[in-house]
């Protein structure tokens, strides 16, 4: 990790691949992570830990299935939301969005339980930025 000041634009600026998260940082034993995403994700859950998000830019949805049914939270620039471990959720951008995570360090992208991974996710623990 760099022990320099860390522009998140320019962190941002030096990758295009979607759904495939950059770790900027770690915080103990958690990864701040960015992201530009578009598009859907996929359905999935993280049994063990909740899933923190930062809208940097554009808007993300999260659709929710949760005990009452399914809903969808709107996410404008500027907006956190913490998705609770146990929670089945989908991610995505219509238009686009460039998100900050925060998560415990080796959290599958795609959770521990998912649906079929599209070829567009990319299914990992995040990458160094800089790759």
């Amino acid at each position: 990790m760099s022990s320099e000041p860390i522009p998140l634009s320019k962190a941002l600026a030096s990758f295009d691949a979607l759904w495939s998260p950059r770790i900027v940082t770690r915080v103990n034993d958690y990864d701040v992570r960015i992201a530009k995403v578009e598009g859907e994700h996929l359905w999935h859950v993280h049994d063990d830990t909740d899933e923190f998000f930062l809208v940097l830019d554009g808007e993300l949805h999260i659709s929710l299935r949760e005990p009452d049914g399914e809903r969808t939270v709107l996410l404008p620039q500027g907006s956190v939301f913490t998705v609770p471990r146990g929670t089945e959720h989908k991610p995505y951008a219509p238009s686009g969005a460039a998100i900050l995570m925060f998560e415990p360090t080796g959290t599958p992208t795609v959770g521990d339980r998912h649906d079929a991974i599209p070829e567009h996710v990319d299914s990992t623990t995040g990458h160094a930025l800089g790759t």
